[in-house]
């Protein structure tokens, strides 16, 4: 089974599972700075009350007074460092005028590496970015990508570098990257609890090949 086909057996089994959950780009890279290290309900309560303040605009995150965007996102939990984090890269997307195109397009093969150099953004983060804001087809190697491939590969992948170097997406379109990772989370959802477990999945831990090449 290659990677490919473990996209269509998760699709096949579960279904299309839509798209990220926001109603524009900025609403979106919010919401992936927010959900860290807590839960999405978690975060979408934050949204839900930024989007109230900005009446829906989130390009004038940055504008927010530091202390009541750190009351607004309370439900997210560390309020200091994530409010630190939106409002800095929120500045640095306005200096841009949010052109996300431009961009991409200036930094090429650095963006990620840009990406990096932001408080608050790490390797998941800026993926999740790469993946959904710049439109490039990479894996998330978040932490139910990693019991998953550590299930069907019989290893541990302890850290994000460790499975995100082995996983390369070339025979993905980007919105079946972007949906893989949905459907990775999903599956996660569900089956990766000591309740449940995923040895009783649709998915056997046998014949997975990998491609040990770089996104």
């Amino acid at each position: 089974m290659t990677i490919y086909q473990l996209y269509q057996r998760l699709l096949e089994n579960m279904g299309h599972q839509g798209n990220w959950p926001a109603d524009s780009p900025e609403e979106l890279i919010a919401g992936a700075i927010l959900v860290q290290n807590t839960r999405w309900e978690n975060a979408q309560l934050s949204l839900a009350r930024l989007s109230q303040k900005l009446n829906g605009n989130f390009k004038l995150l940055h504008h927010l007074p530091i202390q009541e965007l750190q009351d607004l996102i309370r439900s997210s939990g560390f309020g200091k460092n994530k409010s630190r984090a939106l409002q800095e890269l929120f500045y640095w997307l306005q200096q841009h005028d949010f052109d996300y195109e431009t961009i991409a397009q200036f930094h090429g093969d650095n963006l990620r590496r840009e990406l990096l150099k932001h408080f608050g953004i790490g390797q998941e983060t800026a993926d999740v970015l790469l993946l959904y804001i710049f439109h490039r087809p990479v894996f998330i190697a978040d932490n139910y990508a990693r019991q998953l491939f550590g299930y069907l590969l019989g290893t541990d992948f302890p850290d994000y570098t460790r499975l995100s170097k082995c996983i390369n997406l070339q025979e993905f379109t980007l919105k079946e990257a972007q949906q893989f990772h949905i459907l990775i989370d999903e599956f996660g959802k569900h089956y990766c609890k000591p309740t449940i477990g995923i040895e009783t999945s649709f998915l056997e831990p046998k014949g997975l090949k990998i491609n040990n090449h770089s996104n």
